[in-house]
């Protein structure tokens, strides 16, 4: 069992895979998109579908604070459904609220430099999504 976890913004998609088990969390890659143009990296998560064996695909749901759902979300939902289209694989949407933010504090105290952190944020937020999944059916 392989599931793909995904941090799907409007510039990048952070990519997380499991381990076989379906234990751990590992980040993979940052893919570059441009969703202005429609253009979702969907050739290169088919490679890694592909490689990894994936069964099953995670992907971040930003919910409002208050738990209603904003512009992001309907983003993750129809980006949900183009995977599913696209792949025939289950997709999970998984509540992503402050992911991001705890992946930038892990890097801060981690002190990793403001560069570098901009590089692998989307990943260590994938990881952080993938992994919250992953300890919720163990």
């Amino acid at each position: 069992m392989r599931v793909l976890g995904l941090d799907v913004g409007s510039k990048t998609i952070g990519v997380a895979i499991s381990d076989e088990m379906g234990w751990t969390a590992q980040g993979i890659e940052t893919i570059k998109i441009n969703e202005e143009r429609q253009q979702f990296g969907l050739d290169r998560l088919r490679q890694l579908i592909d490689e990894y064996g994936v069964d099953s695909i995670v992907i971040g749901y930003p919910k409002n604070m208050n738990g209603t759902i904003g512009p992001r979300g309907i983003a993750s939902q129809v980006f949900a459904d183009m995977l599913n289209e696209q792949f025939g694989l289950p997709t999970i949407l998984w509540d992503e609220r402050l992911t991001t933010m705890a992946a930038e504090k892990m890097l801060i105290s981690a002190d990793v430099s403001r560069k570098k952190r901009k590089k692998v944020i989307d990943k260590m937020a994938a990881v952080m999504i993938l992994q919250g999944y992953l300890d919720s059916k163990n």
